[in-house]
């Protein structure tokens, strides 16, 4: 019988139990504890021997339905929902970091994930070495005994740089470490990260999925692809679980100690988001990209930048493993951060947010909010530019967008 379609998949997942009332959605079921019907199941449920629910911030069956959809249309071989991208970027790496460890990436990083892997894990002993994930001889030199992970954005935010992706698996593959990448920027059903070697995939919930930005949410993909014996914090994992043992700490320490788990809300309503992610992409990204040729040629524009471009120096390479549509965002440059404060006080369609892949589009200066907090040469080299405006394009029509970005730029050029 031929495979459903992801489209027939993000609707018709079932349940892992039959409901009682049949209900075509997934209830929301609002409670912290479960009961049992004997201090034998009870055990049972608490020392992992069943898959019944015990306590909300462990499992969920609202939660677990959500995570059971994105596994359905992924082919990860586990899914773990989380209350943030951010919750699920530091709970991915605690899982396979240690005292001593070191994580090989990029300067190009969203800020807070930077900070994370400059500062906070830095006080625990874990070293982060940025360099250019562009050049592999640099990789090389970077990758270590101590390396638990290279991480990599899969087209960063803002600068919009990409990546060889088998290339840079193929030197992960070398150093025996896994490759880890954030994948937000262009939604799993157009893009299977798993072909290209990547063994974690980190998603914010927050964007494509939620649907309009209704909520806020983190994924964790494991595609079952890595040797986990390879790892120093892992190998007694893996005795026990095999090719599952990343998630069996991520599920059985990791995350309950943490306690970052999804909310039922959440994933109530991700889940609703989830039936409608494909379509809005295909709006977004083909209306971003339409944008992004239009604004080549307006007057007060300095650069246009997305990777879709025909002139974009990561075309080729993006197209191969993005396909046309790479994501629903843009930035363009300014002359000045002057012009780009005047521009965006001017808008009235777009609105002045932060956020990635909301219904509405979202305009914002980077370099004095995301990255405010940092130091002029932390910007440096980050290539953070005060002359760059970031663009989430939603579904309104391209024609009111290009128009609003005109009579903004009316008295900034």
């Amino acid at each position: 019988m031929k495979e459903n379609s992801i489209e027939a998949r993000l609707l018709h997942t079932p349940y892992e139990r039959p409901d009682a009332y049949n209900a075509l959605s997934m209830p929301v079921y609002h409670t912290a504890a479960y009961e049992f019907d004997s201090a034998e199941a009870m055990e049972a449920a608490f020392c992992g021997c069943t898959t019944d629910h015990a306590y909300s911030r462990i499992t969920n069956p609202t939660v677990q339905y959500f995570e059971d959809r994105i596994q359905a249309i992924t082919g990860a071989m586990s899914v773990t929902a989380l209350n943030s991208g951010m919750a699920a970027i530091c709970n991915t790496l605690m899982a396979i970091g240690f005292s001593g460890a070191n994580i090989v990436t990029s300067p190009h990083l969203f800020g807070n994930t930077y900070s994370l892997m400059k500062t906070t894990l830095a006080a625990f002993g874990v070293e982060a070495r940025f360099c250019d994930l562009t050049n592999p001889d640099e990789v090389r030199a970077n990758v270590d005994y101590n390396t638990c992970a290279v991480f990599v954005e899969v087209i960063t935010n803002p600068q919009l740089e990409v990546v060889d992706l088998k290339l840079l698996s193929s030197i992960a593959r070398e150093a025996k470490v896994p490759l880890i990448a954030d994948t937000t920027i262009v939604p799993f059903t157009v893009f299977h990260g798993k072909d290209f070697g990547i063994d974690i995939e980190i998603v914010s919930s927050t964007k494509y999925i939620s649907g309009g930005a209704t909520s806020v949410g983190g994924l964790i993909l494991d595609n079952g692809t890595f040797d986990w014996s390879r790892s120093f914090i892992l190998k007694h994992w893996y005795e026990q679980y095999g090719e599952r043992a990343f998630t069996a700490r991520l599920r059985k320490e990791i995350h309950r100690n943490l306690g970052a788990y999804m909310t039922p809300q959440v994933a109530y309503m991700q889940t609703l988001g989830l039936e409608t992610m494909q379509l809005r992409f295909e709006r977004q990204a083909s209306t971003c990209l339409e944008l992004a040729k239009r604004l080549q040629s307006l007057h007060g524009i300095v650069s246009v930048n997305y990777t879709g471009l025909e002139d974009n120096p990561y075309y080729q390479l993006s197209t191969s493993q993005f396909g046309r549509y790479p994501g629903a965002m843009l930035t363009f440059d300014l002359p000045a951060r002057e012009a780009c404060f005047a521009f965006m006080n001017r808008l009235k369609l777009i609105r002045r947010a932060t956020n990635l892949f909301d219904n509405k589009t979202l305009a914002i200066h980077p370099a004095s909010t995301i990255y405010g907090s940092f130091t002029e040469e932390q910007r440096r080299d980050m290539d953070i530019s005060q002359q760059t405006v970031r663009l989430s394009v939603g579904l309104e029509p391209v024609d009111d967008l290009y128009n609003d970005i005109e009579q903004a730029l009316s008295v900034t050029s």
